[in-house]
């Protein structure tokens, strides 16, 4: 999912029409999404670091481990989760509702 990395003005006219008008309705959205984006790229970072835990303390082997290096570069290369949440919101690909909405809910 290529999203744009520099730093871009976004008519807030057009976020906000999405939400009914309501530019905090759409900044919400766009927070919630990016919320669930970072706890999955949290939980894959971890899984794939885990790997590499080891139970002696040995500095030298943590030091010399390029791989672990390399998958760290790979996430910080990545563009941040507020970035793509923007883009899937523009992109019509995030779906939200209302609690009132919610089965049981009034």
């Amino acid at each position: 999912m290529p999203a744009n990395p520099s730093i871009v003005t976004r008519d807030t006219d057009k976020l906000a029409a999405k939400t009914g008008g309501n530019i905090y309705e759409a900044v919400a959205v766009m927070a919630a999404r990016a919320k669930q984006l970072s706890v999955k790229q949290k939980e894959e970072l971890n899984q794939k670091l885990s790997e590499f835990a080891s139970t002696v303390d040995n500095l030298e082997e943590i030091f010399e481990n390029r791989e672990q290096i390399e998958i760290s570069k790979h996430y910080e290369r990545q563009p941040k989760p507020s970035t793509l949440s923007i883009e899937e919101y523009i992109e019509d690909k995030v779906q939200w509702r209302y609690r009132s909405e919610l089965p049981g809910e009034e």
